[in-house]
Order: C-alpha cells, then sequence, then structure tokens
C-alpha cells in the first residue's frame, strides 16, 4: 500500500487535469508590515475560488477508481463544498444533489448552478443547516447513492493536502516555512497538510487559525475529545463548524492548545478592508483567517522568518460589504454609538453639534422614545479619521453634563438598535 504523500502526489497529478496549481506568492505589502517574510498560498485563485474542489475531486476519482459506477452522488452545503461539488460533478459527468437550506442567499445558489450545469439539482431543505444535512443523508441512502462530506474523510483530506504537495514544489531548494498558518473548519484543509509534512518528515511550526465565535478545535483540543459547540457564530461561515471532524481531530488532536489562534470577527472584517483596499484582493471571511492571525504575533518573533499563510477563498458576496465595513470600523475604534438624553429644548441639537470636531461625522441619527415629557433618547452613530477624537469628545460630554450611554461594544443593544 502507497504511502499518504505518494497518494496525494497522485492526486495533484490527476487534479491538473481540471487547473493548474494555485500561486504561493510573496505578499511584499505584509512582509513589509510584519517584518517577516509572508507568502500567500492563493486558493482563492482555483475554478470556483476555494480549495474545496480539491478534496470532492480526489472522492470523486476514487470512488470512480473504485469500480464504483454509481451514477449519483450528494452533497449538503450552502457554500464553497458545494460550488466546488458541483465543477467536479461536471466534470466527471455523474449527476448530483446539492441540499441547500431555504435561506441560502440567491448568489450562492445561482453559482452552484453554474458550476455544475446540467449534472446538479439543487434542493432547498430547512431554515438551518442541521435539517438541510439531515434530510440529504436520509435522501442518500434511500436513493442508494454516494454522499460527498465535506470535511471528515480520509479521501477528502487527501485531496485537500494536495495544497501542501504544491508548496513543497514551489518552495524547491529553499528551506522549510518557518511557520505554516492554517485556517480551520472543519479541519479537512488542517488535517491533510499537516499530515503531509509529516510523511514527508519535514517538521515545521503550524498556527492554526479559528473563527473566536466558533472554536470546535480549540475547545476539543482542550478538552481531549470531539466537542459539539452548543452555540456558534455564523458570520464566518465558511469556517463556522460546531464540531471538528472525527478523522479530523484523530489527526490534529496531539497539537498544543498555544497553537491555535481564536480570530476575533470583527478584526477579520479590518483585515478583509485592508486586503482589499490595499491589495485589491477579496476575501471571504474565511480566507482572511490566516492573514489576520499574523496580528497576535510580537515582531520580534516573527522578524525575518519565512511564513506561509493559506488563503483559503475568495467568495464574498459584496452584499455583504456594507456589514464589513461597520465590523472594521467598530473593531478600530472608528465608529460607535451613543443614546444620548436629549433635553426637549429649542437649539439643543445645535449645541451638541458643536461638541463635534472637524473629523466627526454623524452617521446616524434616531430618535428611540421621550423618557419624560422634557427629555427624549437619541441614538447616534458617529464616525471619525482618529480613535482618539472619541475621547476629547467624551470629555466634552462630561463637561457639559451630556447625559449618554456608550453603546458600541453591547452585543445585546446593538443586536436590537444597530
Amino acid at each position: 500500500m502507497t504511502n499518504f504523500a505518494d497518494r496525494v502526489a497522485s492526486a495533484a497529478t490527476a487534479i491538473r487535469g481540471i487547473f493548474p496549481e494555485t500561486p504561493l506568492q510573496q505578499n511584499d505589502y505584509l512582509s513589509r508590515k510584519f517584518g517577516a517574510r509572508i507568502l500567500l498560498k492563493r486558493e482563492d485563485l482555483t475554478p470556483v475560488r476555494s480549495y474545496k474542489i480539491r478534496g470532492a475531486f480526489n472522492f470523486f476519482r476514487k470512488t470512480l477508481a473504485a469500480g464504483n459506477e454509481a451514477e449519483l452522488f450528494v452533497c449538503a452545503s450552502a457554500g464553497n463544498h458545494a460550488q466546488g461539488f458541483a465543477f467536479v460533478c461536471r466534470h466527471f459527468g455523474r449527476k448530483g444533489v446539492v441540499f441547500m437550506p431555504v435561506t441560502t442567499p440567491q448568489q450562492k445558489i445561482d453559482k452552484t448552478r453554474l458550476f455544475g450545469g446540467d449534472f446538479v439539482e439543487i434542493r432547498l431543505v430547512g431554515d438551518f443547516f442541521d435539517d438541510c444535512y439531515r434530510a440529504a443523508l436520509d435522501f442518500t441512502d434511500s436513493a442508494g447513492a454516494h454522499m460527498v462530506p465535506p470535511f471528515d474523510h480520509r479521501d477528502i483530506i487527501e485531496g485537500q493536502a494536495t495544497v501542501a504537495h504544491e508548496i513543497f514544489a514551489q518552495m524547491a531548494g529553499a528551506k522549510n516555512p518557518d511557520i505554516v498558518m492554517l485556517p480551520v473548519g472543519g479541519g479537512g484543509l488542517a488535517a491533510g497538510i499537516t499530515q503531509y509534512f509529516a510523511s514527508m518528515d519535514r517538521p515545521t511550526r503550524f498556527v492554526f487559525c479559528e473563527p473566536a465565535g466558533a472554536p470546535s478545535l480549540k475547545s476539543s483540543v482542550g478538552e481531549g475529545k470531539r466537542v459539539k459547540l452548543a452555540k456558534v457564530d455564523n458570520f464566518v461561515d465558511g469556517a463556522a463548524v460546531a464540531e471538528i471532524g472525527r478523522e479530523n481531530f484523530r489527526l490534529l488532536k496531539d497539537f498544543p492548545a498555544d497553537a491555535i489562534r481564536l480570530v476575533p470577527e470583527n478584526r477579520l472584517c479590518a483585515t478583509m478592508i485592508e486586503m482589499l483596499n490595499v491589495e485589491g484582493v477579496v476575501l471571504e471571511p474565511a480566507g482572511a483567517l490566516a492573514i489576520d492571525a499574523l496580528k497576535d504575533f510580537p515582531k520580534k518573533e516573527i522578524k525575518g522568518k519565512t511564513i506561509v499563510a493559506v488563503v483559503s477563498g475568495g467568495n464574498f458576496d459584496f452584499e455583504r460589504l456594507p456589514d464589513v465595513k461597520e465590523r472594521a470600523l467598530r473593531f478600530e475604534g472608528l465608529k460607535k454609538y451613543f443614546i444620548i438624553r436629549f433635553p426637549q429644548r429649542p437649539g439643543a441639537l445645535r449645541d451638541f453639534l458643536e461638541m463635534l470636531g472637524p473629523e466627526d461625522d454623524i452617521a446616524r441619527f434616531e430618535y428611540l422614545k421621550k423618557s419624560a415629557r422634557n427629555f427624549g433618547s437619541v441614538l447616534i452613530g458617529i464616525e471619525t479619521k482618529d480613535k482618539r477624537n472619541f475621547d476629547l469628545l467624551k470629555a466634552k460630554f462630561d463637561a457639559d453634563g451630556v447625559q449618554y450611554q456608550d453603546i458600541t461594544d453591547n452585543e445585546t443593544l446593538a443586536a436590537f438598535i444597530i
């Protein structure tokens, strides 16, 4: 039986039939910013703008090579796995059924249909992914079809490991990267890349990057067993997984807990905006995880080192851009929301406006209610160009006796009001 590295090499050779290797690019902007040599593995440049096509391709390839000519394949996904699955269905000429929640954005449905063409049928089932996934499993059993899992399968892991195979080839003649930054959702990509490095006897330091609102690997490593999270923040939809894959955890469980970095969602938004504005690179939230986690290193720790960051995907729905910009501004301290108790008298608003500095701008103004005959509560959103301006503004509020509450970081109030 061939070893893991040989099987990955065979998968990498086969996958060249549908797309060339993705670039490993030195990013001068990030390299200057962090004082290290930062290389980006651009998985956002595959035909479906994510690495998910690799695992799906390998699953199909090996299933068909085993002599199983089943005509029907199934997946449950509202994102990158569905698009990779659809592309591969068309490539192999096999019928596929994609189960998606009813709440899936139309843009994702349309892209999946575009990649799959006549070979893919899309079924919208349930409001939540769990309902959709159960329906897909039931259909798979009743139809005698093949379920193509998003991450928890050896053939999927082997396919994702072709990313590492390419990195080795692209760094031929150079020393190992000092650090490899890996985004983690279900763990298929991280399991494949780390296993490939180990099988090639090329040790390096791995840093695993998870959304703070979906720490499935961090929680499981801490407990020493797989943990299913009771609650998940779905903002980083490409990596918001409640439970790490079984096979994936088996391969990752011995890494130390401090190798796992939890990335705050609002900080991640600032990185997405930065990469878009400075480098012209469009990243989905999961695709920016590895880049954002560079911010957690003290500069002296990585100075002069070679770091590979895997950019896992670029399927960003621009309808989300206002929300991403809003989160980024709030993280950077450039936008705040206040509830202010205004006296109900002529000139009160003018007096308030005169407190604003030349770089302050009102982005939102809304009366909430009259709390008394002589006072009313107002929601005010203010943007500025320097976060220190808010210290000056609050000092003016205090000096003038303005009754206010800063609700910017109050998640409960913000969810209802902002």
